[in-house]
């Protein structure tokens, strides 16, 4: 079964631009070569968008080959399919890798078991309660990831035509 999904670069140093697309290529057995625009939140930085197809667990591999490079910001997104639910991968060189599991419309499912934990560090006192929910949230990784998120001008857009 395949699953289809989006590569975010948020923010890549351009000396850095030809090794994430060998990364990514070396994950997806193609030969790729992102649209790379000027990434306005971050002068000399640039950022790429790319749409991919492959068997699931393939954003968790995308994640994993991009994961600790310093002055790299992505996101990887899977969309659910029958085999595998959906998933979420955001990184930022200050907060590390998150990884969220999606539902159909999108939404961030949180196991039991981290609920349980974030419940049982409250009642310790550890973190208060709302803190701890938005971090299972991935808040931290929006917040800091937010205004990267958005291209400016001369970056590439996909119209939608028709919903169905």
């Amino acid at each position: 079964m395949t699953t289809r999904g989006v590569l975010y670069v948020h923010s890549a140093p351009r000396a850095m631009c030809p090794h994430v697309e060998w990364a990514v290529g070396g994950v997806l057995g193609v030969r790729v070569q992102l649209d790379w625009v000027r990434q306005p939140a971050a002068p000399g930085a640039w950022r790429a968008e790319f749409s991919w197809k492959g068997r699931a667990g393939t954003a968790s591999e995308l994640a994993s080959a991009l994961r600790g490079w310093q002055m790299l910001r992505f996101e990887v997104t899977a969309e659910p399919s029958p085999d595998a639910e959906g998933e979420r991968y955001s990184a930022t060189p200050d907060l590390g890798i998150f990884h969220a599991v999606t539902g159909v419309h999108g939404d961030i499912l949180v196991p039991e078991d981290r609920l349980r934990a974030a419940l049982a560090r409250a009642a310790r006192g550890e973190a208060a309660l709302e803190e701890q929910i938005a971090t299972l949230l991935g808040k931290p990784w929006d917040d800091e990831l937010e205004p990267f998120r958005y291209a400016g001008e001369g970056a590439p857009v996909r119209w939608l035509h028709q919903v169905v």
